[in-house]
């Protein structure tokens, strides 16, 4: 079993946690545009408060260890390590409710090459323990608005993690799903699912628009996120959202599996 030690250890070494590769400008610049109420950055969640650049840099403090100094505009980001760990701990206790109860629960990710590995092993956990893994809305067209302008995406599954994938595209041979922070797929599966194609699920994990959607239409939600998405932070604050991880959500694939480990260890969901 991998300790609570041993993975602050891994999470510093490997740049998820302490001195993290997030730009302070990024981050800064996307709680300026969440204040502005750009969707690109509320992907999904409407927020209650008012929530100033201020506010949300004092917010992220608290929840990721970010420095609180409005004067520090450039460098590396910080997330204190312990405050990852402590989050972990709490997804591990919401997933382990969920294997109790046998909740049907849906996992989607927008960071599909980096974290879809670390979803597909809560997955496997979470199938194993009697929860029926979702997958409504397999194969539906989705226009999502990127940076080249409104680009039809397609819903696919993998490993029980739901995805999009540009369409029009051969995806044989496992072609890479798309970056993406639009909380539109998982209205659609939403949808489907409240129309007949399933169960709605009790319980959605993810990471981008995947938990803020999802927590605005009433799901709960739990997920990771950077200090650069201050919107899964702010829906935690406003009762939205349920759990969410501070991680750089951006880093080799590989080294997210610790965590994996860690969670199902601490949700007694491990194989």
């Amino acid at each position: 079993m991998l300790s609570a030690e041993a993975l602050r250890a891994h999470l510093v070494a490997t740049g998820l946690a302490g001195t993290v590769a997030t730009p302070r400008e990024k981050s800064l610049r996307s709680y300026l545009r969440f204040a502005q109420r750009d969707p690109r950055v509320l992907i999904g969640l409407d927020p209650v408060g008012s929530w100033t650049p201020e506010e949300l840099l004092r917010l992220m403090a608290d929840r990721c260890g970010v420095s609180p100094d409005p004067g520090r505009t450039s460098g590396r980001e910080v997330i204190d390590p312990d405050r990852t760990l402590a989050a972990l701990d709490a997804l591990a206790e919401r997933l382990a409710r969920a294997a109790r109860a046998r909740a049907p629960v849906l996992l989607g990710t927008g960071h599909p090459r980096q974290l879809l590995e670390f979803y597909a092993g809560l997955a496997v956990g979470l199938s194993a323990a009697g929860c029926p893994v979702l997958t409504p809305a397999y194969g539906r067209c989705i226009d999502i608005s990127t940076r080249f302008g409104l680009r039809t995406h397609t819903l696919d599954y993998v490993h029980g993690v739901a995805v999009v994938r540009p369409a029009g595209r051969d995806h044989s041979g496992g072609a890479p799903a798309a970056h993406c922070h639009s909380p539109l797929p998982v209205r659609a599966v939403l949808a489907a699912a409240a129309g007949g194609d399933g169960p709605l699920p009790s319980l959605v994990i993810g990471d981008h628009g995947w938990v803020c959607g999802a927590g605005q239409l009433g799901i709960e939600a739990v997920g990771l996120a950077d200090v650069n998405d201050p919107a899964l932070f702010v829906g935690e604050r406003e009762g939205r959202v349920s759990v969410v991880v501070p991680v750089d959500d951006a880093a080799r694939s590989g080294y997210y599996r610790p965590l994996t480990r860690y969670v199902l260890n601490r949700a007694c969901l491990s194989q």
